[in-house]
């Protein structure tokens, strides 16, 4: 036998209450390399393998107070001890003992006399599974962190996405939406409500920005397009529906896409966009019309066909538009109803 001692091979717990038999198995698995304990009955078995958790109990089965059955089952009931591995060890061969010794929890059963190639085979087996255990509870713990991690790392990448996205569809100075989202927007919403559906659109142009950009500075207009956004958005939180999009169309100019909204209640929603605009009461000395900054709208309505394409949409609008800064500015037109003037309500 060898004499090497080497403790990782693993901590064997023995609970026998024959010492000789404890002294012989002692002997055999200490001289292979492993850590024994030897106790001689139940009881001390139990409090041994709670003070220093074992990596394997040989347990015998016949003994005084405690049987080895009723070890086994104390071993499983607590947390501590219940997934160590527990060899049989007993003179009893029949099928109904080793049957409930399987029962309580036992992983491997070893009738007496035994036979020490036997003994080490067995022990061996068992730790080399329990390792094997181990090893994949430690992967499983391991992969489990893991996808935690990955999941974590997918949800900061889709948030950082949709940060990403959001900032591609923004205006930077106005911080409502861009040309590129108005054209994704309102195609998305044309493809949505072919007929029997509908889209309105409205065209709002800032009137006499330049003269204004010219004389209170560029700062002052950039500011100026600011409170603009806000008091239209504020509109249209109290008149449009649901789904309705401000973007800046470009410059001093903003386009409202208002899907399933008639041309009526389009109209309603420039009406309030004028009267939100004049509240904001934006001083404008070199306006020709008004002290204050004041706005001009086209509006348009379609009924969508595979046929048509919404630039016939932006079109009306921008002819709508242009009637109303030509007849003086400050008012809202409907795109093929009569162009009669219809200035916003003085503040």
């Amino acid at each position: 036998m060898s004499q090497t001692t080497d403790p990782s091979k693993g901590d064997i717990l023995i609970i026998d209450d024959t010492p000789n038999n404890v002294r012989l198995l002692s002997t055999l698995l200490t001289n292979h390399g492993y850590e024994v304990r030897g106790v001689i009955n139940g009881e001390i078995g139990l409090r041994a393998a709670r003070s220093a958790v074992p990596d394997l109990i040989l347990l015998d089965i016949s003994m005084p107070k405690l049987s080895g059955y009723d070890v086994c089952e104390a071993l499983k009931a607590d947390p501590l001890t219940a997934a160590v591995p527990v060899i049989f060890i007993s003179a009893f061969n029949e099928v109904g003992d080793k049957v409930k010794a399987f029962e309580v929890g036992g992983v491997d059963y070893i009738t007496k006399p035994f036979q020490w190639a036997e003994v080490l085979a067995r022990v061996q087996n068992q730790l080399k599974i329990c390792l094997l255990q181990k090893q994949l509870q430690s992967r499983n713990t391991q992969l489990h962190l893991e996808i935690q991690e990955r999941a974590k790392a997918e949800v900061a990448l889709q948030a950082a996405n949709e940060k990403l996205q959001a900032l591609a569809n923004q205006d930077g100075l106005t911080g409502t939406s861009n040309r590129r989202h108005f054209d994704d927007y309102l195609l998305r919403w044309w493809q949505l409500c072919q007929a029997p559906g509908m889209i309105s659109l409205i065209l709002c142009d800032v009137d006499f920005f330049k003269p204004f950009n010219d004389h209170y500075g560029h700062l002052e207009g950039d500011r100026c397009l600011q409170i603009l956004v806000q008091a239209i958005q504020n509109a249209l939180d109290l008149l449009a529906p649901p789904h309705s999009l401000l973007a800046r169309y470009g410059g001093e100019e903003f386009a409202i896409v208002l899907p399933e909204t008639e041309l009526s209640q389009a109209q309603d929603i420039a009406h309030g966009i004028q009267a939100h605009v004049a509240a904001a009461k934006i001083p404008h000395a070199y306006s020709t019309i008004h002290p204050t900054v004041t706005v001009s709208l086209g509006i348009a309505r379609v009924h969508p066909t595979a046929d048509s394409t919404p630039e016939q949409l932006i079109s009306q609008a921008d002819q709508a538009l242009y009637i109303a800064k030509s007849q003086g500015r400050n008012q809202a037109i409907c795109y093929g109803q009569d162009p009669t003037p219809n200035p916003a309500p003085d503040p």
